[in-house]
């Protein structure tokens, strides 16, 4: 299997998480124009469950390091193949409900809330379990990507209260049910990764314990986890939607291809980046690629700012705000890149 040995390949893996954990999002803004976020979600599960199995059986199953994806799984305990699968059960939960803050209030409120929480709390968590990085360099580079995280959030309530599509009654409900989507969601993204993690043995890729899995694995068996709870997690949701009348599995099958290509494509960018964290982790510790991905929140800022124009009714001051945000990311991802060198 393929495998890294260096800490910069291992960072650049890390960006290339960051920029699709990031970008993946953009998919659901595309569809839900004409497609509800709970069909949308079908076909993400199934492009991050496809993402896993082609990556299994090319990267996770060439060359002579480590063990092939199919040996591997064969030879993986009931413990490990468990903690991937229910690392995959937290992730859906977490990831359903995100969805369904993007949809609610938009990537503005989602991301800086849902993902900065799941950025503090996962690097606590995974820096305690692998104590792999410098910690001083590595909370002083949370730290400024909390504050980074909170001048993004201030830089959008303060367009949103000069956009002119909504009035403040039609607006305030829809954002705060967003807003505590997104918490729910951040606390819940925290957890998933520290599961998925312990079903693979992170300090030997090459020559793993007898009963762990490769990343190559434990990938795969975290996406089987995600797409079997999902017919638990979004059939409730579509027959009980937070916003919105039901929906059916049959309206899902009238949607025509172009419709579920989006989604496949997200679940494909988001499983890309998922891969290439796990596959870091070896090398740069659980903590540290973890708290790259999840530097997620830039990208999407990046994506809304430039591309979106979610800016373009704002406040000149906001402009201040969002150039001193950006800076607090790079000097955040910077420290959080030499913790680990």
């Amino acid at each position: 299997m393929f495998i890294v040995h260096d800490y910069s390949l291992a960072v650049i893996f890390c960006i290339i998480t960051m920029l699709c954990w990031g970008s993946w999002a953009n998919t659901q803004k595309l569809a839900q124009k004409t497609w509800r976020f709970e069909l949308f979600y079908w076909d993400y599960v199934i492009g991050i469950l496809v993402f896993s199995i082609i990556s299994a059986l090319t990267l996770g199953s060439i060359g002579s390091e480590g063990r092939s994806f199919i040996n591997d799984l064969q030879q993986a305990s009931g413990a490990a193949l468990f903690s991937a699968f229910l690392g995959g059960i937290i992730f859906n939960a977490a990831n359903i409900l995100f969805s369904a803050a993007i949809a609610e209030a938009g990537l503005a409120v989602a991301f800086p809330i849902g993902i900065g929480i799941a950025l503090v709390l996962g690097v606590i968590l995974n820096y305690a379990v692998a104590q792999k990085g410098d910690a001083t360099f590595l909370s002083f580079g949370v730290a400024l990507i909390i504050i980074a995280i909170l001048l993004n959030a201030f830089a959008y309530s303060k367009a949103n209260k000069t956009k002119p599509s909504l009035t403040d009654v039609e607006a305030k409900p829809t954002v705060q049910k967003g807003i505590l989507l997104s918490v729910v969601a951040g606390i819940l993204m925290s957890f998933f990764y520290r599961f998925i993690a312990a079903s693979m043995d992170i300090e030997n890729f090459q020559s793993p314990a007898v009963g762990k899995m490769t990343p190559y694995t434990a990938v795969f068996i975290f996406s089987v986890g995600i797409f079997i709870s999902n017919f638990l997690f979004n059939t409730i949701l579509m027959r009980k939607p937070i916003t919105g009348s039901p929906t059916s599995y049959k309206d899902y099958f009238k949607g025509n291809f172009r419709t579920h290509l989006v989604g496949l494509l997200g679940g494909l960018i988001w499983g890309l980046g998922n891969s290439f964290n796990l596959i870091a982790a070896g090398k740069a510790g659980p903590a540290i690629s973890y708290g790259l991905g999840q530097g997620a929140t830039l990208v999407a800022a990046c994506w809304g700012v430039f591309i979106w124009k979610e800016f373009k009714h704002a406040p000149k001051s906001t402009n201040t705000l969002l150039a001193i945000m950006f800076l607090f990311f790079i000097a955040g991802i910077g420290l959080i890149i030499y913790a680990g060198s």
